[in-house]
């Protein structure tokens, strides 16, 4: 009976943390380019009472083994890179990938990271930056006098100019991808950093190599579906309602046995 207290506060615990995590993507269900978090749980270890093919007292083999399970926990938060929709905005620095890649801006400490919110805004000396002001790498300047900025589906920036017949050619945007995307290290702001798990980044340009086109004037909004929550909401709250069951028969249980001597 001892047991089963522990091991019922480990199921709590593990659905705490489902619950938690549940939260934080509903939180996130309208943050641009936001992926979703995923829980994965596995059992804890087993007290082998008996091991299967082991010999009983009347010297036959056990078929089957007695091996007391001692709960769950939480063995991984993976993340879902699934497409999110995309929305257009009608903004001439938005632009969406359509697909697979990431990308990249150079953050303060110097360091490159990556994301997959794509609204970007002019900063005061023109260079294409995100809300936060990382700038985008490689660096692209908008000049003060550009009209009909266009993005195109290779990531080729240009524009027009007053008294030019030709378009500007202002830059090029370069995607990453990652061998093991679900290894990258969330920093906020739905920037992520490479780590080992995530392998290097391999550098592209849009619609080439396996990488994704963008979508000029859309961003990609998460990938959150409320209703699937929802249901994982349900179905954490009830585990942790039986899991909490549990702990109180077991202090019944407890309570009965030490009755048992008056």
């Amino acid at each position: 009976m001892i047991r089963s207290l522990y091991t019922a506060a480990t199921g709590m615990k593990a659905n705490q943390t489902y619950v938690d995590t549940i939260a934080h993507n509903l939180s996130n269900v309208n943050t641009l380019g936001y992926k979703k978090q995923q829980v994965e749980f596995e059992d804890l270890i087993y007290q082998n009472l008996q091991r299967p093919g082991g010999e009983m007292e009347d010297g036959n083999r056990a078929p089957v083994g007695i091996e007391v399970g001692l709960g769950s926990r939480v063995i991984a938060l993976s993340r879902s890179f699934l497409q999110g929709n995309l929305e257009q905005t009608g903004n001439e620095t938005d632009a969406a990938i359509a697909g697979i890649g990431f990308f990249q801006v150079r953050l303060p400490d110097g360091e490159i990271g990556y994301t997959r919110n794509g609204a970007f805004k002019r900063n005061d000396e023109g260079y294409l930056t995100t809300s936060q002001g990382y700038l985008l790498d490689p660096p692209i300047n908008v000049p003060d006098d550009a009209m009909y900025l266009v993005i195109s589906e290779d990531g080729e920036v240009t524009c027009d100019r007053p008294g030019k017949t030709e378009s500007d050619f202002l830059g090029q945007i370069e995607l990453a991808r990652f061998i093991n995307p679900a290894g990258l290290t969330a920093n906020g702001g739905t920037i992520y950093k490479q780590s080992e798990a995530s392998g290097a980044p391999i550098i592209g340009r849009p619609g080439e190599e396996n990488f994704g086109p963008l979508r000029n004037q859309f961003v990609e909004s998460s990938n959150v579906q409320m209703v699937e929550e929802m249901v994982g909401m349900i179905v954490a709250q009830r585990a942790y309602e039986i899991s909490s069951k549990a702990i109180i028969t077991s202090d019944e249980m407890l309570q009965t046995a030490n009755n048992l001597k008056r």
